[in-house]
This record gives C-alpha cells, structure tokens and sequence, in this order.
C-alpha cells in the first residue's frame, strides 16, 4: 500500500499539480501583498476606486474569454501528442477570433465608460484612468490566453515561473513609483493590467524564441475556430457566475448590511480553497482531453477522484476548525462568520467533486451544451431558492439553496458522464 502510494505521489500528474498549486498559492501572496502595500500609501477614497476599476478589469477579461479556454483543453493536448502541423494554426487562429471578439465589445466599452461611471460605476475617476482600465483588460485576456496555452501543453513549472516573475518585476516597477511620489490610481492600474502582462510576454518569448518564431509562420485559419463548442460554453460559464452571485445580491436586497458583510468574508474562505481545485483541474483538463476507450476514462476518473480529495479534506477541515479560531483571525465582531462558513462547506464539497464528470463531459465527449443544461438550473434553483427563502429564514437560506442548486449541474453532468462511459470502447 505505502509502495503503490509513494509512485502515485512521484507521477507526472501529482509533481504538476504540486508545482501548479505552489504557483496559484504564490500568485494570491502577491496580490495580499499589493494590497498591503497600496493601502498604506494611498487614501481610502483612492484605494476604492482602484479596487472598483480592477474589479471590473479581471471580471470582463473572464467575461471576453468566450469560451476559448474550454477549446484550449478539448483540442491542444490532442494536436501535441499527435505532432500535427496544425498546433500553431490552432493557437493563432484562436487568439486571432478571440482579440477580434473582445476589442469589437472593448470598443464599446471605451465609447461608453465615462457613462457608465457617470450613471452605474460612480468612482469619479478622470476619463483616462477608465481608458487605461479598458486597455489592461484586453492585455489581461491575452496573459489568460498565452497562460492556458501553456497548462494545456502541460509547461506548469514554465507557466508558473513566468507569471510569478511577472509578479517580482510589477513588484520593482511599483517601488519605482512609490520611490518617485508618482501612484496614482491610473498609473497603479497601467503597472498591474499593462506594464505586467507585457513582461510576462517579452521573458516567455525571450525563453521560447522557437515557439514565437513557428507562431509568426502560422496561418489563421476559419476551420480551426470551433464557434459552436467555445460559444455554448460561454454562456454556460455566465450563467454558473451569475448565479452564484445571486445569493450576496438577493442577501444585499433583503437583510441588513452586517448580514452581508458576515456572508462575504464566509464566501473569502471557502472561496480561497477554490484555488486549490483549480490547480488540481488544469493539471487534469489535457489528460481527459486524450481519453478515448473505457480503460482510460477509468484511469483518469480514478485519479481525478484521489487528487481532488485533497481540496475535499481542506473543505472538511474548514468545517471542523473550531469556532475560537475564527474569532482569533477575524475577531468577534464577526461571530457570525464561523457558523456561515461551516453552513457552505456542503455545497463547495459537492463542487469539488462535481468537477470529475465536468472535465469528462467538457473535455472528453465534449458536449458543452449539458454544461449549459446543469447551469441553468444552478441559476434558475439559486436565483428563485434565494428570493423565497432570504425572506423567510434570512442568512441561513443561502448556504442551504447553494447546496441544492450545484446538486442540479453535478447530478446532469454525472449521468451523461455514466452513460457516454458506457458507449466507449474497452480498449
């Protein structure tokens, strides 16, 4: 048993998901850390508009990924480990589709920001920090692109090596303008959506030089844009994240904002373990992309299984943590967060686990449209669950309509997961 654990612990896929999560984990240390920094130079006034105008930035560069990221995973392992000529069409071309794509709706963006901010956003902020805001977003899609590009090539210690060093040189670029009395909201968002990216760019391509070069030989072509795949899973991934802000909307709506404040942080913590979860998933992604017989499928779903207990046991410890520690790290005037978090642990153990026949039916069988099926009864079931019963039972309702409504996804997902197993071939 200790032989046959230890060789599990030495494979390819457990040093990957090592190296990936020490990468994720490495990433958010960073960003406490601007946010130490930052908020100890600037006023409380400027620090919320920065953090207004980042949110918006790393929300829509999510938001523009149109499902390009799903057709990274489904396709690229196939094309590399079939040595296809077709890799590097592949990779320009879908870049290509989704630049076109999010600069046609940026473009809008651009015309109406000074608008929306007016009537919507409200931060004040002059009109070129929402045009430096629009910028950043289409140079943080095109990090996310060049980042997933790497995973599904399975080049995690590459791809963890050059964001983190990002991070280090931001980090130097930041001190520089501390040093010279130049931070402003502007230049703080130019230095994290722009200066960053860009050095992330120039060390990848001064490290993989072969890689740019083939790329600028590629051709763009139509025939390798999937619309029908990348778009189905677009919308399926909106509605999955709007849905799972409707319980702090509707929450906002109904009770008082200490309500809402001791759900937010319970929804922090839960939500910093989905790191983990993620780390484990894009190790598996290209693995389940290459899976073609039953033998296989089993194989993966028994690995996948084992790596994402890992993410199940900190769940299990969150809950079991005892009450006197959350007071420690968020004082008493927060009591309420102990009790919330524990109630949300269910609903985030069903998620974890739930991602085993999401990677089968997304990357497998590639059939995003049961993706789309599942999260519209996660948005229909959090959205109608939550403005029934906020009302009736108040902040216990969320954590108990979360557990239902990830049931729905994960319970369509698994039976066509069963059923697409059975019609694969043995061997």
């Amino acid at each position: 048993m200790r032989h046959r654990l230890l060789k599990f612990l030495r494979t390819p896929n457990s040093r990957n998901i090592v190296i990936n999560t020490i990468g994720n984990y490495l990433n958010v240390a960073f960003t406490a850390f601007f946010a130490l920094v930052l908020v100890r130079i600037m006023t409380p006034a400027q620090y919320g508009v920065l953090s207004v105008l980042l949110g918006i930035s790393y929300v829509l560069a999510n938001v523009l990924d149109f499902g390009v990221t799903a057709a990274i995973y489904s396709t690229l392992p196939i094309l590399i480990e079939e040595k296809r000529e077709r890799i590097y069409n592949f990779i320009k071309t879908n870049f290509a589709f989704q630049s076109l794509f999010s600069s046609t709706v940026l473009f809008a963006l651009f015309i109406s920001f000074p608008y929306l901010d007016q009537v919507f956003f409200k931060t004040g902020a002059p009109a070129s920090d929402l045009y430096i805001t629009g910028l950043a977003v289409l140079f943080l899609i095109w990090q996310n692109f060049a980042l997933n590009i790497l995973f599904a090539a399975k080049k995690f210690l590459v791809a963890n090596i050059h964001n983190n060093l990002q991070n280090v040189l931001k980090t130097i670029v930041l001190f520089g303008l501390i040093y010279t009395k130049t931070v402003t909201v502007g230049w703080v968002i130019f230095t994290f959506g722009v200066i960053g990216p860009l050095l992330f760019f120039l060390t990848l391509a001064i490290d993989r030089r072969d890689a740019v070069f083939f790329l600028s030989k590629a051709r763009v072509r139509r025939s390798e844009f999937r619309a029908g795949y990348t778009l189905t899973y677009f919308i399926a991934t909106q509605l999955y994240n709007l849905g799972g802000r409707m319980d702090l909307f509707l929450l906002s709506f109904f009770l008082l904002k200490n309500d809402v404040g001791y759900y937010g942080l319970s929804q922090k913590i839960v939500l910093s373990i989905v790191t983990t979860v993620v780390s484990v998933t894009q190790v598996l992604s290209p693995n389940f992309a290459k899976v073609r017989t039953k033998m296989e499928a089993r194989k993966e779903l028994r690995h996948g299984f084992f790596y994402l207990l890992i993410p199940t046991f900190l769940y299990i410890l969150v809950f079991l943590t005892p009450n006197w520690v959350y007071y420690l790290f968020f004082t008493e005037r927060f009591a309420p967060t102990a009790a919330i978090t524990k109630a949300l642990v269910p609903a985030y153990l069903i998620f974890t686990l739930g991602n085993l026949p999401l990677q089968f039916v997304l990357y497998t069988i590639r059939k995003p449209i049961y993706v789309l099926y599942g999260n519209v009864l996660y948005f229909l079931i959090m959205t109608i669950g939550c403005y029934v019963l906020i009302p009736q039972i108040g902040i216990k309702a969320p954590p108990l309509i979360n557990a239902l409504a990830i049931l729905a996804p994960v319970t369509v997902l698994s039976l066509t997961t069963f059923y697409a197993y059975k019609k694969l071939p043995n061997r």
